[in-house]
């Protein structure tokens, strides 16, 4: 397997996001096919596991300390807090943003129980809670460290300013920002502070949330729960102007010999040796068509042709909702 780093720790090109085996895309799988494909992961020597509070309200986290508990010492474990469900009047869990010290202690020591482990390897802070200085709240998650309890910190959804500030208070071994062909907005700023730094680049949804594989969403079919239903780039409009970009890029793919999906993990881990694609799946199949992206070798012309393809003014629609874009802090074009 292709290796890069996060901090200290040496991970493979391609690591497994585990969110969608428990959240966000409609009703999970049964526990069993996800027991499946995390199973299915650590037996072709994928290292990097990502999950986080949110994910299921915890469901996720469960599902990956049960599966994994007994391999603990074979891959590097990544979480999030400051992200997490909080009952309301009716006893209702809501999603809610809290980056408040002694919530990210709340939130790492109840991930570390659900995790069943005594460490975990990198915690992120999920959102940065702006009505909270980002300075205290890594300097809450530092502690962590000192405890024992958390061996590297993370950011989710920054901005390059952010991510400095951050990173003066204590050294911040990954960003995680969404980066694919179809969302450039890491490349205004964040792309390049990171490598600055020595940061790893982590990049989530790097398959477009399903628009770069084979079976494109039918946006017609989402769930109720389908976080995309909420994304102006799957309303009928603006989905309806993306898909013609997909002929030319499936035939990109062919030139390539690899698959839409392939084509665009491919395309990440030749952007920068600090980037680590986690995309998500369900499936067996696809778990293994990802990470065969790892071999796909790309050529500077046809990457070329590739960004101008698919970019972020070929693209119709924003990825987030108003709202949405309210609660992250990364650059927008």
């Amino acid at each position: 397997m292709h290796t890069r780093k996060i901090g200290a720790f040496p991970v493979t090109a391609i690591g497994l996001g585990c969110m969608n085996l428990s959240h966000a895309y409609g009703t999970p799988p049964p526990a069993e096919q996800g027991e499946r494909v995390l199973r299915a992961a650590l037996d072709a020597g994928v290292t990097l596991f990502d999950t986080a509070a949110l994910y299921g309200f915890g469901a996720n986290e469960t599902l990956v300390g049960r599966v994994l508990k007994p391999h603990r010492h074979a891959f590097t474990l990544c979480s999030k807090g400051g992200l997490a469900g909080v009952p309301d009047e009716n006893g209702v869990l809501k999603r809610v943003i809290d980056g408040r010290p002694e919530t990210l202690r709340r939130n790492c020591e109840d991930s570390l129980r659900r995790l069943q482990t005594d460490v975990i390897d990198v915690y992120y802070l999920h959102r940065w809670d702006k009505k909270v200085p980002v300075e205290e709240s890594v300097g809450a998650m530092s502690r962590l460290v000192e405890q024992g309890k958390v061996r590297a910190l993370g950011l989710s959804e920054v901005s390059a300013a952010t991510i400095r500030k951050a990173h003066a208070v204590h050294p911040i071994a990954a960003v995680q920002n969404e980066y694919s062909l179809w969302t450039r907005n890491p490349e205004i700023a964040s792309l390049q502070a990171t490598k600055e730094l020595g940061i790893a680049f982590v990049a989530f949804s790097p398959v477009a949330r399903g628009f770069l594989c084979d079976a494109v969403p039918d946006v017609t079919g989402f769930e109720a729960k389908d976080i995309r239903r909420t994304m102006p780039r799957f309303d009928a409009e603006n989905h309806a102007r993306n898909l013609k970009l997909l002929p030319a890029y499936r035939e990109l793919a062919r030139e390539a010999g690899c698959t839409p999906a392939q084509l665009a993990l491919a395309w990440l881990l030749h952007k920068s040796e600090h980037v680590i694609p986690i995309p998500g799946t369900t499936s067996v199949d696809h778990l293994e068509e990802d990470l065969a992206a790892a071999d796909v070798k790309l050529d500077a012309g046809l990457l070329q042709r590739l960004e101008a393809l698919v970019n972020e003014k070929t693209v119709a629609g924003n990825r987030y909702s108003e709202q949405a874009n309210r609660e992250v802090d990364t650059e927008v074009f």
